[in-house]
């Protein structure tokens, strides 16, 4: 099962990522992606096993952006994958089918294959201008987003990303994505999480059945 709300991590240090991690774990984030960026290997490693320990603690799910090798060394949940990062598909066939994998895509073409590939989620934008990611592609807007999935019709998960507020969400799950991915908005107020949950009526109750689960197994 795929979450409807992503907190992808902030910080302009590995220590603010872990911090503003911890902090949306506190605020009831279930789903967090850990994006670092311009750093050393090892410092990717460090900060993703300590990621690993704070959102074991949680009960939450941990998605590790690009390193989908570490992302199998901390036992993270799964890997997302960029459009120039590895391939799905060398990244699956080193993952068991047990790891979640998600790509990114800005156009239809992008979603289509992302879909051959076999990847469990399609994080698509960017829905508005956004700061948080350079080499921005043209923005989508809600119009976008629902041409998209109007000729996509798939079950994959589609998730919304780029630049989304709380006030904005509810016309972009009105497109009929499955859910939205956010960055900048919840950092700057973690207490926004159950805002969030509430308008995108997702129920913690279900995710903690999956989480009882798979622990069992």
């Amino acid at each position: 099962m795929i979450n409807k709300l992503h907190y992808i991590s902030q910080g302009k240090t590995p220590e603010e990522h872990l911090e503003n991690i911890e902090k949306a774990c506190v605020s009831g984030a279930e789903w967090i992606q850990l994006r670092l960026k311009d750093v050393a290997l090892k410092t990717v490693l460090e900060t993703a096993q300590k990621a690993r320990a704070i959102t074991q603690h949680f009960q939450t799910r941990l998605i590790i952006n690009d390193y989908y090798k570490i992302a199998k060394q901390v036992n993270a949940d799964g890997v997302h994958l960029g459009k120039t990062d590895t391939c799905p598909l060398k990244a699956r066939a080193y993952l068991d089918d047990l790891y979640i994998i998600g790509g990114t895509a800005n156009t239809l073409d992008d979603c289509k294959k992302l879909i051959e590939k076999k990847v469990n989620y399609i994080g698509l934008g960017p829905y508005q201008f956004t700061k948080t990611k350079n080499n921005l592609s043209p923005v989508l807007g809600t119009s976008g987003y629902q041409a998209i999935l109007e000729t996509l019709k798939t079950n994959i998960p589609i998730i919304a990303i780029g630049g989304i507020t709380l006030k904005e969400v509810s016309k972009i799950i009105n497109t009929g994505v499955y859910g939205i991915a956010i960055s900048g908005a919840i950092t700057q107020d973690f207490t926004s999480i159950p805002s969030f949950h509430k308008i995108l009526k997702t129920s913690s109750t279900n995710d903690q059945v999956y989480k009882i689960k798979c622990a069992i197994n």
